[in-house]
C-alpha cells in the first residue's frame, strides 16, 4: 500500500498505532518522543528499561493504542539512514504480526538528527509499496484548529 505523506497533526490520526525514532538510551527527553512522553507516560516508563539497539523496534501497547519506538542511534550518535531502515522494516514486521492496519509517524530524522529527507522519503515510498499495512507520514505539522463554541 503506497505511503501517505500529509500535513497535519499527528496525534489527531484516525489510527490507533504511531511510531517515532528514538535515541536508544531509554530517554524520551527530545523531539517528538518529549510529545508522546507527556501524552503516554506509562510508554516513557516502560521505554526506559528497554534494551534497544540502532535498527531495533520497540513496541508498547494500552488501551487500544500501539506505539513503536524505532531506535535509531545511541545517545550522543548521529543515525544513518541504514538503520532507519532496518528499525522500519522492523516496524513493519512487528506491526503485521501485531494486526494493525496503519501506523502514523512523524517526519523521521529531521530534528536533531538530520538525516537526508529525499533518502529517508523515498525508503518510506519503497517500505510502504511492499507491504499491506498503511504508512502515514505527517512531514509537516500543522496544528488543528479548536473548533469555535457558540
Amino acid at each position: 500500500m503506497p505511503t501517505e505523506l500529509v500535513k497535519g497533526d499527528l496525534f489527531e490520526d484516525a489510527g490507533k498505532a504511531f511510531a517515532f525514532g528514538a535515541e536508544c538510551d531509554g530517554t524520551m527527553d527530545s523531539g517528538v518522543a518529549s510529545a508522546f512522553k507527556k501524552r503516554w507516560p506509562a510508554l516513557a516508563a516502560a521505554f526506559a528499561t528497554a534494551k534497544l539497539e540502532p535498527g531495533d523496534v520497540f513496541a508498547w501497547s494500552e488501551g487500544g493504542v500501539t506505539v513503536y519506538a524505532l531506535g535509531l542511534a545511541r545517545e550522543g550518535k548521529k543515525p544513518k539512514v541504514s538503520t532507519l531502515e532496518r528499525a522500519l522494516r522492523a516496524m513493519v514486521d512487528r506491526a503485521t504480526k501485531d494486526g494493525v492496519a496503519r501506523v502514523a509517524l512523524p517526519r523521521l530524522g529531521g530534528g536533531k538528527s538530520g538525516l537526508d529527507w529525499t533518502r529517508v522519503k523515498r525508503i518510506l515510498e519503497e517500505l510502504g509499496g511492499a507491504t499491506t499495512l498503511q504508512i502515514v507520514c505527517y512531514e509537516q505539522f500543522i496544528r488543528q484548529k479548536p473548533e469555535a463554541t457558540s
